[in-house]
């Protein structure tokens, strides 16, 4: 079968092509991690933005770490297909946003030559939580080996924080032009997250021009911070199978993702950018509200239905929301989050979106992918709403039963996660010690000194397993 490429376009179904031609556009967005959700998401939004107004707004992806996407999308000259999972079937069509497909470490030079381009005003990212090397205490860890290469004057920067720091080094004596950095992954506050990790960079960098650059970032470089929302699984082999047959051409590259999708952005830009209010986007002065909700409800849930439906021998999201125990354990979880939530939220309406999108059987979202990295994705979604409860004097059956369900998920697999080797130690070390332990690695050293706290925990952990999920109802 023929290759999904430019040259592939005019054979394509009716109604599969790019809603934009790819080729007027030029490099106007770099965005950093341009893996499966950046090419359902944030490519898709910029996509209909440029079908409806114009600008040229073409993406340059690189990669991080692996060299698969890239391999991937380059020879597809940059195209892909996106396949939404509705319950009345799939829907695919090429997205051609996407104008070049590279690799940070490969091409380091043509990364900074963009990020120092007047043409290029706007910066995207979803590297996920590791990828911005942040410390225990949310600042740069130094110690890193790639940032600590970075600052040690590494010629290609392998770091995030690194590879900024350097872009707008050089933008500010290229062209000096502002630019609007836009992280989209899930974390709080998120493009003060970034600005603070670019400046600590700077700041330990031992450059001579240091203070004249951080005093050009406060000045021309804006970090909205941004909430994004939707269902992304990692795409298999007969997801890719499907969407060649739906196109009649093979295309490597292929999405898959659920209909809903959301994208609010803090309305703070330095620069130009797509129109995205034009495709569903909001843009607000303060996306916290939003970015709260969605953590501790849409998030939070992902992680605790992980844990829970992994123990219970499920493979999907889907699959996991069959079990009776489910639902009910969900709408108690978020029943006792929603106290923490700002006021003037439809927290009930949104729980009971939730519940549809998760029981969507179109979506093959595993579980496994969902609870990597659980140690970096505890803190912002069930302790921060666990602390603020107990503060408050309240009661937290649930909370406590989601820690006793992660802690046990570490017990009994092996995860995919930066601190995989402390949490292997926290259970090979005294019996007594593994919940605390476990407690400082998520950096809540307050609760693993609390006697109490942990003493509920340890119940819950066994409780689990002899009782199931049900025990958190």
């Amino acid at each position: 079968m023929t290759r999904l490429d430019l040259g592939a376009l005019a054979g394509l179904p009716e109604g599969a092509g790019p809603l934009a031609d790819p080729r007027s556009l030029r490099t106007r967005i770099v965005h950093l991690g341009p893996g499966a959700f950046h090419r359902a998401h944030q490519a898709v939004h910029t996509e209909q933005a440029e079908a409806l107004h114009g600008g040229g707004w073409g993406i340059a992806g690189f990669s991080q770490r692996g060299r698969s996407v890239v391999e991937q999308l380059a020879p597809q000259d940059g195209l892909y297909s996106l396949t939404l999972r509705t319950p009345d079937g799939p829907r695919t069509r090429v997205v051609g946003q996407l104008r070049e497909a590279l690799h940070a470490a490969d091409d380091a030079d043509r990364l900074r030559a963009l990020l120092a381009s007047p043409e290029v005003t706007v910066v995207t990212l979803t590297v996920t939580e590791k990828g911005y090397r942040r410390a225990p205490g949310g600042g740069l860890d130094t110690a890193d080996p790639l940032v600590a290469d970075d600052l040690a004057g590494a010629h290609v920067p392998g770091s995030v924080p690194g590879q900024l720091a350097h872009g707008l080094r050089a933008r500010r004596v290229v062209c000096g032009a502002p630019l609007s950095v836009l992280p989209c992954d899930n974390m709080a506050d998120n493009g003060q997250v970034v600005a603070r990790l670019v400046r600590e960079f700077v700041e330990a960098s031992g450059w001579d021009d240091r203070d004249t650059l951080l005093a050009w970032i406060d000045e021309a470089v804006a970090f909205p911070s941004t909430v994004v929302d939707r269902i992304v699984p990692a795409t298999t082999d007969a997801d890719r199978d499907a969407a060649s047959a739906a196109l009649g051409v093979r295309d490597e590259a292929a999405v898959t993702g659920e209909p809903f999708t959301q994208w609010v952005l803090q309305d703070t830009f330095a620069a130009a950018r797509p129109r995205w209010e034009d495709t569903g986007a909001l843009l607000v002065p303060d996306v916290a509200p939003y970015q709260v909700m969605k953590l501790r409800l849409l998030n939070g849930s992902h992680t605790l239905l992980s844990c829970l439906g992994l123990a219970d021998g499920r493979e999907t999201v889907a699959d996991a929301m069959t079990a009776p125990w489910a639902e009910p354990v969900l709408r108690a979880y978020a029943a006792e989050v929603a106290a923490t939530l700002p006021p003037g939220l439809d927290a009930d309406g949104y729980v009971d979106g939730l519940v549809d999108r998760f029981a969507n059987p179109a979506m093959r979202h595993r579980l496994g992918q969902i609870a990597t990295d659980g140690s970096l994705k505890v803190p912002e979604r069930w302790l921060a709403p666990l602390r603020d409860l107990r503060a408050a004097g309240r009661e937290v059956p649930v909370l406590t039963g989601a820690v006793a369900a992660w802690a046990r998920h570490t017990r009994d697999h092996r995860p995919d996660d930066p601190a995989a080797g402390r949490l292997r130690a926290a259970w090979d070390g005294p019996a007594d010690r593994a919940v605390p332990s476990l407690l400082a690695v998520l950096g809540a050293e307050d609760l693993a000194a609390d006697p109490v706290f942990v003493a509920q925990v340890r119940d819950r952990i066994a409780a689990l397993d002899t009782h199931g999920p049900t025990v958190l109802l």
